[in-house]
């Protein structure tokens, strides 16, 4: 029932900002040599670590049935009249089928653009390609937030042109430098932050999934060795869109709301900024109406003004997104729900029809 609500739903979804084309680009994205293996179709947040299988089918014993007397004539059937072999002859022209969804490893090169400004990224992200025959050919980065050991001992550049922070937030107006990852805050029931923004992510990708999307994931187990800047340019080059996922440390359970571009005009016309502000406004618009018409509670006006590392380096339509804050219920429920709304918002932004 929950999903079928949800479906329903998603056809009120109101207008929320400029849609590009659903068809990507394919010339942004970078070649990799990064071996393919397939994946099995699972869901739910609890199988974070995704291992390759190898699927074998027995071959269709009607394939030996259909073959004529002529096709038989020139067998060489053993003794105990096994006909496998010929039944391996009669399928073996036929190529297997794709394997609904494969991955790769994806890592941080020096010949990516602002690259030279990551201080953490010895861990490559996944990608996950869908083959399905739904699949739209979009590809969504995910990002966990925070989960990076050490990430708060090391600092990188604000922004790409050395200038400084134009609001506060967990860095101080000013500032040319930040934590390179902060480690997050604790729910008030003591679970920590980056606890609940990885199974968030993992039921977003699933849903993704399932709708068609390729997804590339920044994290999925408990630590990965990429900084913001790290996570920021394998979603440029890798994605086209970047959603961060976060709960405020306030403890109000104020409800959901994103981080918009500042109203600065010298950071709206600060390269890269100039070129996404615009597209990552109208990408958070989309989400959080997403999240509002599956039920999640809102946040004023569903958005808060903020000059965040990720903005700043993104050359994708980017969005840091608050979910709640220390005293919202993260309960497995409660995540399925706020994963559907996002694939609401996203579906609208692309200008795709349904949940999935």
């Amino acid at each position: 029932m929950y999903i079928t609500l949800a479906g329903l739903m998603a056809f009120s979804l109101l207008s929320c900002g400029a849609k590009p084309s659903a068809q990507p680009d394919d010339s942004v994205i970078p070649s990799t040599s990064s071996q393919e293996t397939s994946v099995p179709e699972t869901s739910g947040a609890a199988e974070s670590t995704v291992s390759s299988v190898a699927e074998v089918s027995s071959p269709d014993s009607s394939a030996v049935s259909d073959l004529s007397a002529a096709d038989l004539s020139g067998a060489d059937l053993s003794a105990s009249g096994d006909t496998s072999s010929v039944a391996e002859a009669a399928i073996s022209g036929t190529p297997a089928p794709a394997e609904p969804i494969t991955q790769k490893q994806i890592s941080l090169t020096d010949d990516l653009e602002f690259a030279q400004f990551s201080k953490i990224h010895s861990d490559p992200a996944i990608l996950y390609e869908n083959h399905r025959e739904n699949s739209n050919g979009i590809t969504i980065c995910v990002n966990a937030g925070h989960g990076t050991n050490g990430g708060e001992s090391e600092r990188t550049q604000c922004h790409p042109d050395g200038t400084p922070k134009v609001t506060g937030g967990s860095t101080s107006e000013g500032s040319t430098t930040a934590m390179a990852v902060a480690s997050g805050m604790t729910f008030l029931d003591g679970t920590e932050e980056r606890a609940v923004t990885l199974p968030a992510a993992i039921f977003l990708k699933d849903r993704l999934l399932d709708a068609g999307y390729n997804v590339l994931m920044i994290r999925e187990t408990e630590d990965v060795q990429l900084d913001n800047i790290a996570r920021t340019v394998l979603a440029n080059n890798y994605a086209q869109a970047h959603v961060a996922l976060h709960w405020d440390s306030t403890e109000s359970d104020k409800g959901a709301y994103y981080m918009k571009v500042p109203s600065v005009d010298s950071y709206k016309s600060m390269y890269p900024v100039s070129e996404t502000w615009e597209k990552s406004d109208a990408f958070g618009d989309c989400l959080v109406e997403g999240l509002r018409q599956a039920g999640r509670t809102i946040y004023e006006t569903g958005s808060i003004e903020m000059d965040l590392t990720q903005t700043s380096y993104s050359k994708v339509p980017s969005i840091d997104i608050e979910l709640g804050d220390r005293a919202s219920d993260h309960s497995d429920e409660q995540l399925q729900n706020i994963a559907e709304g996002l694939l609401m918002g996203i579906n609208s932004y692309f200008g795709i029809g349904g949940v999935g």
